[in-house]
């Protein structure tokens, strides 16, 4: 579906160091500023209600909109690049987005900060997924560890980061600026590829599905609701998500029948033939799900539980960023010279074991140990992600190489969806029933309640009494709760060993050719 029907005229990539380097950072600039913009509005929420006049419930719209827009508007990137060229295609990303990011931080009401937000996630979708697969076509496969792990480190630390440098802007400045931080990276990084990046062939006879595309958004823009609104709900107890998981497994059943029966389908069915990518997809959903779902639970903990600021918060979450650059640093070179499935397996232990660390954190948890635990987290991040992502395109076709790239970010991207939403309902759960639990030791008939202080401190036969014993035992309730989360996610995690090795051992070619581009006639 994305290669053009004949064969375009070739020239040598970049024999300039300055475009080849101009082309890099323009379109990683585009990847970290996506990336960060996943997480970084989080933590200015609760001041956007004042300014925009909305409850705690409607704010939460400036996070869905953008993740229902962005899920959307992935699948269909590598047709977009086939048919106008990854140049004008990317150009118009950046812009957009850029231009979007500036109404945001400019907006007024909670309408517009939703409209705005909408359109950022539409031009932002395609930014992942295009500089990925502009820079798989600039290198070749001896090239590409290193070239994955400067793309990998955008994508993995702006979520991580995202938090932090949010907290900051919104407390040094204003939470607007959360927004208008990615104006002059965007301008810059629009210009540069302007004049550097070097267009690549259109197939002006491609036709658009609009049935596949119509059946993929429904159902994506109907699971993303249920996920999001599944927990706030009461899930199958509403008939909102009862309606809207009817529409989101009818829609992608009636868009899986269309992609096998149709003759051209919205994303080529023979890009599934690919074992190694197909594994890489499945890694991508648990790596999606961990990544944001940790962050998730572990700013809240860190906040509410162990009673630390937004700033200290901030500052603990750096940890795990670190490792992640650290691993990535040497984790694409490793893989040029060992079987990548080691790699990822290591990555993959380190990842685990920290987790099932965390499942026997206290709210009393030292710096020191918080901090290694996350830095080990963020190693294990960086050793699965590169490896990960060369396996999956080392064996697939260039032809689909976008279209590839656009199901890896969708596939992270529902990943993370389904970790937050399932992690919270865990959580939420786990509270309710624990409390339940730790409720029936609240009694007069408890000789703990009845010795010195705590016979009028806890005695639950007063009001006063009734409210201290209540909020300790909701406390302790959280602590165990939060335990039960990470224990969630630690079981959640396990299958990745399996997959790795269900993954082919590709072959990198060290003294392959300079790619070529395919460049306009």
């Amino acid at each position: 579906m994305n290669a053009a029907p004949h064969q375009p005229h070739a020239a040598h990539a970049y024999d300039s160091k300055v475009a080849e380097w101009a082309v890099l950072i323009g379109s990683m600039a585009g990847v970290l500023m996506q990336a960060l913009d996943t997480t970084i509005a989080n933590v200015a929420l609760p001041y956007m209600e004042g300014s925009l006049a909305a409850s705690r419930d409607q704010i939460t719209w400036v996070l869905t909109s953008y993740i229902i827009a962005a899920a959307i508007m992935t699948a269909p990137v590598g047709w977009m690049a086939a048919r106008f060229g990854k140049k004008n295609f990317l150009i118009t990303a950046l812009a957009g987005f850029t231009i979007a990011s500036m109404a945001c931080g400019a907006a007024q009401s909670l309408e517009q900060m939703v409209l705005f937000r909408l359109i950022q996630g539409c031009f932002g979708a395609a930014l992942g997924p295009l500089s990925q697969a502009v820079l798989l076509d600039m290198y070749p496969p001896a090239k590409r560890g290193s070239v994955m792990a400067i793309w990998g480190m955008g994508v993995m630390l702006g979520p991580i980061l995202g938090p932090t440098l949010g907290g900051y802007l919104t407390d040094a400045f204003n939470w607007r600026w959360v927004f208008y931080i990615n104006v002059p990276f965007g301008i810059a990084a629009v210009a540069a590829l302007s004049i550097f990046f070097k267009d690549t062939v259109r197939d002006h006879t491609l036709k658009f599905d609009w049935y596949g595309f119509s059946f993929l958004s429904v159902g994506l823009a109907s699971l993303q609701l249920l996920l999001d609104r599944g927990t706030d709900k009461g899930w199958f107890t509403s008939p909102e998500i009862i309606i809207e998981a009817i529409i989101a497994g009818t829609a992608i059943y009636l868009f899986l029948v269309h992609m096998v029966t149709a003759k051209k389908p919205f994303i080529p069915l023979a890009i599934f033939r690919d074992r190694n990518f197909v594994g890489g997809l499945v890694l991508m959903f648990v790596m999606g799900l961990v990544l944001l779902a940790s962050s998730a639970l572990l700013s809240p903990y860190l906040q509410n539980l162990s009673g630390r600021t937004v700033s200290q918060t901030g500052l603990l979450m750096v940890p795990r960023g670190l490792g992640t650059m650290f691993s990535m640093m040497f984790a694409g070179r490793l893989t040029m010279k060992m079987d990548p499935r080691l790699l990822m397996t290591l990555g993959a232990f380190f990842l685990v074991w920290s987790i099932w660390a965390m499942t026997s954190w206290t709210p009393g948890v030292s710096v020191s140990t918080l901090t290694t635990v996350t830095f080990i987290q963020g190693l294990g991040m960086g050793l699965v992600f590169v490896p990960m992502n060369l396996v999956a395109f080392a064996t697939l076709g260039p032809q689909f190489r976008t279209d590839g790239a656009g199901l890896t970010n969708l596939m992270r991207n529902i990943g993370s969806a389904f970790g937050v939403s399932l992690t919270t309902t865990v959580l939420s759960n786990s509270v309710q029933t624990i409390h339940s639990q730790l409720s029936q030791y609240a009694a007069p008939f408890n000789r703990a309640l009845g010795v010195n202080g705590e016979s009028i401190i806890m005695n639950p036969l007063i009001p006063f009494g009734m409210g201290s014993l209540n909020g300790l035992i909701e406390y302790r309730a959280q602590v165990q709760a939060y335990s039960n989360a990470f224990l969630f996610m630690f079981y959640i995690a396990l299958p990745v060993f399996a997959v790795i090795w269900m993954m082919k051992r590709p072959t990198f070619a060290v003294n392959a050719p300079k790619p070529e581009v395919e460049v306009m006639e």
